[in-house]
């Protein structure tokens, strides 16, 4: 479900979740994005199982869906500070993720990310992911991003 609010901060990211084909590849579901935090689920499928032996999601799974949802918490603090003709595209910098465990088989993944600072060029993001609680996260991340200044520019 997505978050009311009068911000446009919830339709870049998601437009995103469906438009992006490695997210809508692995079925990303957007569920809410404002004031610089962005939540979304990865739903369990046996397609992306890393380990038949164990049904645990893929590593890379869990990296698409945290680089994807720090990607939508930039956005949405985007919106919350500027005008939508200037916000550009974005790029990861870095992404560093700590794996805190392997993720419960069969179970839904949900990321939640804030975007905590953002200077004229770059965002920053921390985020985790989880299934019932950010307190016994499956991996969480430190994250920035490169904006793209040139449309604001011109």
């Amino acid at each position: 479900m997505v978050s009311e609010t009068t911000s446009p901060a919830p339709a870049i990211p998601l437009r995103l979740s469906g438009e992006v084909p490695q997210a809508a590849a692995i079925g990303l579901r957007f569920v809410s994005a404002e004031d610089g935090v962005a939540v979304a689920e990865l739903p369990w499928r046996a397609d992306l199982v890393g380990d038949p032996a164990t049904g645990v999601l893929a590593g890379g799974a869990v990296t698409t869906l945290l680089d994807h949802i720090c990607g939508s918490a930039v956005f949405a603090a985007l919106a919350r500070e500027r005008k939508p003709e200037e916000i550009g595209g974005i790029a990861t910098l870095d992404l560093r993720i700590d794996y805190m465990r392997s993720a419960a088989p069969r179970r839904t993944l949900i990321a939640r990310a804030h975007c905590y600072k953002i200077t004229r060029s770059i965002a920053f993001v921390r985020a985790a992911a989880f299934e019932d609680s950010e307190d016994d996260p499956v991996a969480t991340v430190q994250a920035a991003f490169a904006l793209n200044t040139a449309r604001a520019a011109s």
